[in-house]
C-alpha cells in the first residue's frame, strides 16, 4: 500500500510538473490588440536607420543576388544545433509579412511571437530588439512597408528532433529574455546613450561578440569580449578595451564606415557585411557607437 502511494505520488507530481511547464512556456505577447495604433503611421526615413543598424538585410535578404532590400530570406545560417533559415520579410502578401500588421512587427521583434503565436527561436536576435523604444519598431515597419515584395517563401529550418518542437522556448525566455527598456542614464552624455541604445538593443552586437552558456545564452561576463563563431568557423574578436584599448573614437569610426582598422586589416566574413550596413548610418551614430565601445570596461577574452 505504501508502495502504492508513493507512485502515486510520483505521477501526480510528474503530472504537475509538466502541467507548470506547460503553462509557463506558453508564447506571451508583449502587446495587445489595444495598443496596435502605436505601430501604425510610423517614419520610413527614420525605419531605415534602424533597418540598417538592425543589420536586417545580412540575414534576411534572398541570397545569390546584389540587391540587398530584396528580401526573400533563406540564406542558410549554419549553427551547432543545425541550419535555420530566415523568412521573407519583404511586404510580399502571400510569401511575406504583407499582412501583417506594425503590433504583429512588434511581437516577433519584442517578445519573439508569431502572429499564428507560435515561438521564434532565438536566431531572430530578439534579445536584443526587446529592448527597443516602441515609436522605433513603429519607424521600422513604416520602411519595410516601403520596400518592393518579393515572391517565393524560405525553406523551412532544418533542425533535429526534439528541437523541431518550440514550446521549450518558452521556458527559455523565462530566464533570458529580459524587456526592460534601456532608457537614457543621466548622468552619461547623450553620444553615450545613443551608442548604449544601439550596441546593446538594436544592433545586438553581443549577439556575436560574447561566448555562450550550456543554453546557448550569452555569457555576461563576456559581454563584447568575443567567443566563438556560432557558425563554427573561427573566433569573433573581443571589442572591448581588454583587445582595442589603444583604437582611438575615429578608429573606430573609420572600422564602421570602410572596414580597415589601424592596423590595416580589413574586416572579413560577416563582419564586413556588417560594415555594409553600418556605413549607411549617420556619423553621429558611428560616433556613439565608437564612444560608447570606448567607455565599456575591459574584459578578457574567453577561451575558444
Amino acid at each position: 500500500m505504501r508502495r502504492r502511494w508513493l507512485w502515486l505520488l510520483l505521477v501526480a507530481g510528474a503530472l504537475a510538473s509538466a502541467a507548470a511547464a506547460w503553462v509557463l512556456s506558453a508564447p506571451r505577447l508583449r502587446f495587445g490588440p489595444e495598443a496596435a495604433a502605436q505601430f501604425e503611421n510610423g517614419d520610413a526615413a527614420r525605419g531605415r536607420i534602424l533597418f540598417a543598424a538592425g543589420d536586417c538585410a545580412s540575414c534576411h535578404a534572398s541570397p545569390g543576388q546584389p540587391d540587398r532590400l530584396q528580401l526573400g530570406g533563406g540564406m542558410a545560417l549554419a549553427s551547432q544545433l543545425g541550419t535555420f533559415r530566415p523568412p521573407n520579410i519583404s511586404p510580399d502578401p502571400e510569401d511575406g509579412i504583407g499582412r501583417w500588421r506594425g503590433i504583429d512587427l512588434a511581437n516577433a521583434l519584442m517578445a519573439g511571437v508569431s502572429p499564428d503565436g507560435r515561438h521564434y527561436y532565438p536566431a531572430l536576435p530578439y534579445i536584443g530588439y526587446a529592448r527597443m523604444q516602441p515609436q522605433d519598431i513603429a519607424d521600422l515597419w513604416a520602411y519595410l512597408r516601403s520596400l518592393s515584395p518579393v515572391a517565393g517563401r524560405a525553406p523551412p529550418h532544418d533542425l533535429a528532433f526534439p528541437l523541431t518542437i518550440r514550446r521549450p522556448i518558452g521556458l527559455w525566455k523565462r530566464i533570458y529574455l529580459d524587456e526592460t527598456p534601456l532608457l537614457p542614464d543621466p548622468s552619461r552624455d547623450a553620444a553615450w546613450n545613443r551608442g548604449h541604445y544601439l550596441v546593446e538593443a538594436v544592433a545586438h552586437c553581443a549577439e556575436c561578440h560574447a561566448s555562450r552558456g550550456p543554453l546557448l545564452a550569452v555569457r555576461e561576463a563576456t559581454r563584447l569580449a568575443g567567443g566563438p563563431d556560432q557558425e563554427g568557423t573561427g573566433f569573433v574578436p573581443n571589442i572591448t578595451p581588454a583587445r582595442l584599448g589603444g583604437w582611438s573614437e575615429a578608429d573606430f569610426v573609420e572600422l564602421l564606415t570602410t572596414g580597415r582598422s589601424p592596423e590595416g586589416r580589413q574586416a572579413r566574413s560577416s563582419m564586413a557585411d556588417v560594415v555594409i550596413n553600418t556605413a549607411e548610418l549617420p556619423i553621429e551614430d558611428r560616433r556613439a557607437i565608437a564612444r560608447y565601445l570606448k567607455a565599456q570596461p575591459p574584459r578578457p577574452t574567453p577561451r575558444p
